[in-house]
């Protein structure tokens, strides 16, 4: 089968990825408010958690150690979702950018709608979150290998995150 090329990725700001989840960062236009004696500004409410299997997941806080990907074009082979929980990354030591794939779920919501795949270059102080059943890729690294921090509600069963395969794959330009 033939690949498909998709668009070159956008520049990851929260009014384009605001339907696939939220981006973390301070708020450039915003002050904050006052913290820890003077020495910082807070931010707050900068994203959603959502877990819609209260009682039952809970919360995972760990660290995903993405390969530094290196090539000019990128091969989307497969999406993930969490169906019941957001996932949010942080970059940790992220120098530059790192690259961001959402798409929307079908009707039925068990696959991804491929027509709404979007790419997104995120800055190293953006992290990101996937609402829950967004599709996404599992994270990208660009620059050099780069651990990021996760939050996500999990109970080790099959609705923590399932896997759909691309077939034709998509490149995404780099």
């Amino acid at each position: 089968m033939k690949v498909k090329l998709a668009p070159a990725p956008l520049p990851l700001n929260s009014d384009a990825y605001r339907p696939f989840g939220d981006v973390i960062a301070a708020r450039g236009h915003e002050e904050g408010k006052p913290a820890n004696q003077g020495t910082a500004r807070r931010h707050d409410q900068v994203a959603e958690l959502v877990n819609l299997r209260p009682g039952k997941a809970q919360v995972n806080v760990c660290v995903f150690r993405a390969d530094a990907f290196k090539g000019s074009t990128f091969e989307v082979k497969l999406l993930e979702h969490h169906p019941k929980t957001t996932q949010m990354m942080i970059p940790m030591n992220c120098p530059k950018h790192y690259l961001v794939i959402v798409a929307m779920g079908n009707a039925e919501g068990n696959a991804p709608d491929l027509s709404t795949m979007k790419a997104f270059l995120a800055k190293s102080n953006q992290g990101i979150t996937y609402h829950p059943g967004v599709w996404h890729h599992p994270l990208i690294a660009l620059d050099q290998d780069t651990d990021f921090a996760c939050v996500v509600y999990e109970d080790g069963s099959s609705e923590d995150c399932s896997i759909h395969t691309i077939t034709p794959s998509i490149q995404i330009p780099l």
